[in-house]
């Protein structure tokens, strides 16, 4: 499932299912289907309210979201989609408004510094022998569509397209050979830097946390459209320009490896999201920043394109 976080006009978040030209209310639908099955005659149904509740539900919770969506798609191929909008089970999506798929982690997002080989030399590093972790502070995340804010404090704004492992299944010291069934799914996040902030106070939280500094999205899509992570290509646009081009498959540390380190004496906790690194093309080693008004495209194959623009203080 291609699943996502939105909202209709002014209305709180819902969880959706991203299906094209249409978002589907999981919800809605859920409730929907009880009823006519008569197993519940008056609520919603129990369905989570968030992505983070749908990912900590579980097998349960991922089962019921499938029979909703499935549930939908019947619906829209019946009706259509004004008969979808018409008893409020879906939204054409060109009326919805994104979120990130998680619109805040409930604790740091986790990332991979110079995880592929090409990126760590055009920065005059070495590849690292062990995972380079570090995090991002959850309140910088960022919607699809939303500002990137160019803040007085830096003068070197860069970017980096990531893909990111959500985690579904708690775990401590996971073995590599089960670490991918920790994953709940993938998104795309884009790890903007204030560069001349990270050289400045050496650890990279900083430069990396200041607000609008975590676009993440579009959608979250689930694992078992995306069996093995490393066979995706990710790219990043730069007004229509590529600045990044490369494939998973060069990571140093593939995914399930990253999960599994992290883990070693660590607990991971479902909604957990692990950005992987980013590959050579950055904006510090080409001698070109950001700057206000740039339009930003990070894309990740089988995921999307996230989309943000730069914009002054």
């Amino acid at each position: 499932m291609r699943l996502c976080t939105y909202r209709k006009r002014a209305s709180r978040p819902h969880v959706g299912a991203h299906e094209g030209d249409v978002i589907l209310d999981l919800a809605a639908l859920a409730t929907d289907l009880a009823r006519e099955r008569e197993a519940v005659r008056h609520g919603r149904g129990g369905f989570p309210r968030t992505m983070l509740e749908l990912i900590a539900g579980g097998a349960a919770a991922l089962a019921t979201a499938r029979e909703a969506r499935a549930h939908g798609l019947a619906l829209w191929k019946r009706d259509g989609v004004d008969g979808l909008v018409e008893r409020k089970l879906g939204i054409p999506a060109a009326r919805a408004r994104l979120e990130a798929p998680i619109p805040r982690p409930a604790r740091n997002v986790f990332c991979l510094g110079r995880n592929y080989r090409e990126h760590a030399a055009e920065r005059g590093a070495e590849a690292p022998p062990h995972p380079v972790y570090f995090t991002k502070a959850p309140e910088c995340v960022l919607a699809p569509g939303g500002r990137i804010v160019h803040h007085a404090c830096t003068r070197e704004l860069d970017y980096e397209v990531e893909l990111a492992a959500v985690l579904g299944t708690p775990g401590r010291d996971v073995p590599r050979t089960d670490a991918l069934r920790h994953v709940f799914g993938y998104t795309i996040v884009n790890d903007v830097t204030a560069r001349d902030l990270q050289k400045r106070h050496g650890q990279w939280f900083k430069g990396k946390s200041l607000d609008t500094f975590c676009p993440m999205g579009p959608v979250l899509v689930t694992a078992d459209e995306i069996p093995d992570p490393q066979t995706l290509a990710v790219a990043l646009r730069v007004n229509g320009e590529t600045r990044q081009s490369s494939h998973t498959s060069k990571m140093i540390f593939p995914v399930d490896e990253c999960v599994s380190v992290l883990s070693q004496g660590f607990t991971l906790l479902p909604g957990d999201v692990l950005a992987t690194g980013t590959p050579e093309g950055v904006g510090a080693a080409l001698g070109r920043f950001l700057k206000a008004g740039d339009r930003l495209e990070a894309e990740v194959e089988r995921i999307g394109v996230l989309a943000n623009r730069v914009v002054a203080p």
